[in-house]
This record gives C-alpha cells, structure tokens and sequence, in this order.
C-alpha cells in the first residue's frame, strides 16, 4: 500500500510540475486565457501554493479582469493570513485608479510588520516585484528598526540604484558590507556596474568621497581595499600601490595582495608603476620566496620593454641573482627564464641549452623536470631541430601523463609537427587536446586545427599553408620583420585562397608589437571588410577598437566596432569587454 502511495504522489508532482511548465510557455507567447486555465488547474490541486494564487491574479491582470482579481484575492484572504495579500490586493486597486484604496491597503501591509517583523519577506518582496520602491524601502527599514538581527543594506542599496540615487546606493552597500566583510567580493561585482575606468565619472567621484570620509572617520582596513580597487578599476595603480602599502603597513603578514597589483599594472602596460611595485616588494619581503618572485616577475618586464642595447644589463642581473641565491630548486623559474632570454633575445641557444641542462642535474620534482625539457624543447624549435624538441614533449607526456603540462607538451608536438608542415599529425595531436582540462590549451589547439583543416584542401600542394607555418615560426623565432615579409608574400600570391584573412590577422599582430598601429589598423580593416563571414571578424573588430581607442585617439569609431560586436557577435569571447568598453566611451554612469 505505502509503494502504491508513493507512486501516486510520483505521479501527481509530475503532472503538475508539467502543468506548470505549459502555463508557463503560455505566459511566455502571452496567451494569458491559456496560463490562466492551467493555473487555475494546478490551484484546484493545491490551494495554498502561493505561486499558484499569484499567477492567477496576474493573469487576471494581464487580461484586464481587476474585478475577478480582487474577488479571488478577497476569497483567498479570508482563509490565508498572508500579508504579501495586501499589497496584491492595493496594486490591484493601483490597476483600477482607485488610489485612495491602493494607499490604505498598502499601509495595512506595512502595519503588518509591527505585528510581526518576518512579514517584511513577503511585504517588501511584493513591493519590490510591482516597482513600489518607496514602500519597500520603508518596510526594510521598518523590519531593521523592530529587529536588530536583520540586514537589509544589501536590498535597499539595490532599490536606490533603481532610483538613480547612487549616493544612497554606495552607502548601503558599504553598510552591508561593513557587517557582513565575507560578501565583499559580491558587492564589489554589485558596484562595478556604477562605476567606470573614468575618474572623473560622477559616481566614481561619489564612490571615492564616501570611503575617504570613512576612513576618516571610522579607520578599517576595508576601506582602504575598496579604494584601492576603484582606483584599480580606474587603471590609476599608483594610487592603488598606496592603498595597498597602507593596509600592509597594518598587516604585514604578506605581500601578495601587493605582488597581484604590480603583475595587474604590468599586465596593463603600465611599466614605470608595475617596477616601482616590484622594486618594494624586493625590499620589503622577509622571505626569499617572495623575493625571487618579485625578482622574476621584475625581469619578466624588463626583457619585455628592452632594445638589444640592454641585454647586456638583463643578462648581468640574472648573474647577480644566481649569485646571491644559488642555483638550486628554489630558482628553478629564473633559470629557466634565463635560459629562455640567452636563446629567444641573445641567439645564444648552444648557451641557454648547456645552462637548462646542468639544471635538469639538480634535486628537481617530475613537475619541475617538465617544466625545463619544456624550455629545452622550445630552445629546439627556435633552432628548427624538431626531432629533437619532440623528445622531450614526448618525455613529459609519458612521465607526467593527462596533467596540464603533458597537455601542453602534446600542443607543442602538435605545433613542432606543423611547423616544418606534417599537418595530418599535428591534425591528429589537436583532436585529442580539443578536450584538455585546460580552456586555453583547448582553444589553442581548435584554432590551429581550424586552420590547417581550413587551408589543407584548397592546394594540393600546400604551398600557402606552409608558407605561412613558415611565417609562424618566424614570428616564434623573434623574427619578426621577416616574418611580415613573408605573410606578404602570401597576400600577394594567393589572394585567392581563405588564408588570406588568417595572414592579414597574423600580421597585423605584429605590426602591433612594433608599434606600427596605422598598418595594424589597415589589416584589421581588411578583413572586417573582406571577411566578415569568417572565424576571425570579432577578434579583428576588437582590436581594431583597441587601437582606435588607445594608440589613435580615435574615440568614436572605436565606440562603433564594439557596438557591432555587441550586436552581432553577443557569443564571442570579447563581447564582455567590448561592451564595458563601449559604455566607458558612451560615457555611462551606470548600467
């Protein structure tokens, strides 16, 4: 009998979760009759169910039955004690003009909450779902007035953003967050649509007066982080560095906080600011791990911003560096780094290959032995001996077997095989990594089979694909110039083929690391307008915003191609960042 009974109630959920589900389609077509039938259904089976009776009377709404609305919600009212009712009841009235019966219906829901402080759940709910935001705001506060316990800085800093009252907003967010520091990161996401990389927008100047006069006032180290990432928001990292000094100041217990500013800086091509956090870093950790991080990293962009005049000093400071701290485990990542800038800035690959392989002899993890064969197969590819690169990709994948870093390895085989133009099995290797665990790793290896999948048949011969393999492996040999003379040669010889787009795109890639922005411009400008049902149309309209916008000064046409991949391209992978660069440039205050 009990088995019976379950599977009846089985039944019936299913039935009625089916229902629901139509009624729903219905509303969503706005078929209102229709929704309303099946609502109607599903209250005869469950008379309590809330979602049911609001449904009903929105429906009733919708079709413009206020009459049948308020005798339903009457009915209801006389065997439900549910104060949300009341304010159902007063929009109802609201829909009819009658707004002296609204009023009073809406001010007996508010009263409930005297009565009962928890009804302001329900109350401040159904205000808020009928855009009443005044009367939601005086219920929270009410309910908060009543019951110490309750919080609802959050909620109200979200109904004075619907009102444009950003002063407010920012107030009771930091007065949320001031009780509750564990949803920092949530109210930070809440802000960021108020604020934009412009310090002179109005709300990012309200924003920063508030929490300087609180850190006036009421010294926390929260403020002092919020500041310090509007500041970050606003791209002025020097302002951010003194933030970030003055909550270390108070918590020197590490530096990492200050270790992400620097790579954020750098990572932004703010060099002069990004070294100054590095140089602190250097000199204010204790620890030598922090040191040679900072050390690293420090490096990283100085190789990144030099000419071949300052190699000289680079490769003197690695020196320096082994010398203070020894050559061992604990520098493995500045010696490969070292050995990486002996063979890819200084052409000394014989050099940075004896160097790696006297690390490969130290006391070294299996991960950190893969990460030094993966230099030394790199080394390989740069001198195009790729049998030999190969040997070690392949030792990585064997002794390190579906991690990360064996995927990686398998990507460069992939790479190795088609640089010197064995397609078909670097085509092989990136079928298997279109499924890797990591997403770059993956999307890498899908571009690189798209490509060779997408030229391999157009000429028997291959010609064009491996010119521009050849072309590619310039540009990863540092190269550069005669790379962009050879994706010439493809643009003039096989003006026909689909590689064309690909080659416009590679080099504009490197007329950009040059700093040739008009030519960058005039490529990317080709394939928008030659190309615009190929895989390569968004990147191109990305960054040629990018360029319009930062190295041309040319602020409105930049605005326009991130409104096209607004609207055009909503799944591509920039559209994120070119609609929150497109309301920068719009000039928006707030979402």
């Amino acid at each position: 009998m009990r088995f019976i009974q379950i599977i009846f109630l089985f039944i019936s959920v299913t039935v009625c979760s089916q229902n629901d589900i139509l009624a729903k389609e219905y509303i969503r077509k706005g078929d209102f009759e229709k929704a309303l039938y099946e609502y109607k259904k599903l209250y005869a089976g469950s008379s309590s169910n809330i979602n049911y009776i609001s449904h009903i009377v929105s429906t009733h709404q919708q079709l413009e039955q206020y009459d049948e609305a308020e005798i339903f919600l009457l009915e209801i009212m006389k065997r439900m004690n549910y104060p949300a009712f009341l304010v159902e009841l007063g929009y109802n009235y609201q829909l009819k003009n009658d707004l002296e019966n609204a009023s009073i219906h809406y001010k007996k829901a508010i009263a409930s909450i005297d009565v009962r402080a928890n009804n302001v759940f329900s109350v401040a709910r159904s205000f808020q779902n009928h855009t009443l935001l005044n009367e939601a705001i005086i219920s929270y506060e009410k309910a908060m007035a009543l019951n110490s316990d309750f919080n609802f800085n959050l909620q109200l800093a979200k109904i004075y953003g619907e009102q444009g009252n950003i002063e407010k907003m920012f107030t009771g967010y930091i007065q949320f967050v001031e009780s509750e520091p564990v949803n920092l990161s949530n109210v930070k996401r809440l802000i960021s649509d108020f604020i934009s990389e412009d310090s002179q927008n109005e709300s990012n100047i309200i924003f920063r007066k508030i929490l300087l006069k609180k850190i006036q006032q009421e010294p926390n180290l929260l403020w002092n982080e919020m500041l310090s990432w509007l500041f970050i928001q606003q791209k002025d990292y020097k302002k951010a560095f003194i933030q970030e000094k003055a909550i270390f100041n108070r918590q020197p217990d590490n530096l990492r906080r200050i270790e992400e500013l620097a790579l954020i800086a750098s990572h932004e091509g703010k060099g002069e600011v990004a070294r100054e956090i590095f140089t602190y870093v250097i000199e204010t950790a204790q620890d030598a791990g922090t040191k040679l991080r900072a050390h690293y990293d420090l490096l990283q962009l100085e190789t990144k911003e030099s000419s071949k005049e300052d190699y000289k000093t680079i490769n003197a400071k690695y020196l320096d560096l082994f010398k203070e701290f020894g050559l061992f485990s604990q520098t493995l990542n500045l010696q490969i780094a070292y050995g990486h800038f002996l063979a890819f800035y200084t052409n000394k690959t014989n050099e940075a290959s004896t160097f790696l392989e006297k690390s490969l002899k130290l006391p070294l993890s299996k991960m950190q032995k893969a990460k030094v064969k993966l230099e030394l197969g790199d080394i390989l590819v740069l001198e195009e001996n790729f049998n030999k690169a190969l040997i070690y990709y392949t030792q990585i994948q064997r002794n390190l077997k579906n991690s990360t870093i064996s995927q990686e390895a398998r990507y460069k085989v992939a790479k190795a095989s088609y640089y010197k133009g064995d397609f078909k099995w670097a085509e092989s290797q990136l079928k298997i990594l279109k499924a890797s665990t990591s997403q770059l790793i993956a999307n890498d290896a899908l571009d690189l089979k798209l490509l060779i999948s997408d030229n391999k048949y157009e000429d028997s011969l291959q010609t064009a694909l491996k010119l521009y393999a050849k072309a590619d492996l310039l540009a990863f040999q540092n190269r550069n110039e005669e790379s962009i003379t050879l994706l010439n040669k493809i643009l003039n010889e096989h003006k026909t083929e689909p590689i064309i787009a690909q080659a416009l795109y590679k080099q504009a890639q490197l007329f950009e690391i040059k700093k040739q922005y008009e030519k960058a411009a005039a490529n990317y400008d080709a394939i928008i307008a030659n190309y615009r049902e190929g895989i390569l149309i968004d990147d191109a309209l990305f960054k040629l915003a990018k360029i319009y916008e930062d190295q041309l000064n040319l602020p409105e046409k930049a605005k326009a191609l991130y409104e096209q991949i607004i609207f055009n391209h909503a799944d591509s992978i920039c559209f994120v960042d070119a609609r929150k660069r497109y309301r920068a440039l719009r000039g928006d205050a707030i979402n």
